[in-house]
C-alpha cells in the first residue's frame, strides 16, 4: 500500500490552491474551480469542492512538510503575509518547527531536523 495524497475540502479551490503553490514553491497545471492537485516530493495535495458548505474549522489534522531550513522558510512566508501561529522553535527531540495557517484555517507545520 502506498500513501498517495491528502485532500483538503474548501469552498474556494483557486484561492487555497494558489496559497499552497506559493508556500510549497511548486507549480500545477490544474486551473479548475472544483478540483486541483498539487504534487509534492512524497504525496499529492488535492484541493477540491464537492458542493457542500464547509465550516473551515478543522482542529484535528495538521499538515507537516520537512524543509531544509525552517528559519529561511519563516522569513519567506512572512514576505508572503502568511498567518504564522508559532515562529521557529527547537523541540526537545531535535526538530525545529514553525506553525502557520492556510486561508481556510488549517494548521500547517514546516520542520527541519538539526
Amino acid at each position: 500500500m502506498i500513501f498517495a495524497e491528502v485532500g483538503l475540502m474548501t469552498m474556494d479551490v483557486p484561492r487555497l490552491s494558489k496559497f499552497y503553490r506559493d508556500v510549497l514553491k511548486t507549480e500545477s497545471d490544474c486551473d479548475d474551480d472544483v478540483h486541483q492537485e498539487i504534487m509534492t516530493n512524497g504525496a499529492a495535495l488535492t484541493i477540491y469542492n464537492d458542493g457542500s458548505i464547509k465550516e473551515s474549522a478543522n482542529n484535528n489534522v495538521v499538515l507537516a512538510f520537512t524543509v531544509d531550513n525552517v528559519d529561511e522558510e519563516y522569513e519567506r512566508l512572512l514576505q508572503l503575509h502568511v498567518k504564522i501561529t508559532e515562529p521557529p522553535t527547537t523541540r526537545p527531540w531535535g526538530a525545529r518547527n514553525m506553525y502557520f495557517e492556510d486561508p481556510d484555517g488549517n494548521t500547517v507545520v514546516f520542520r527541519s531536523f538539526l
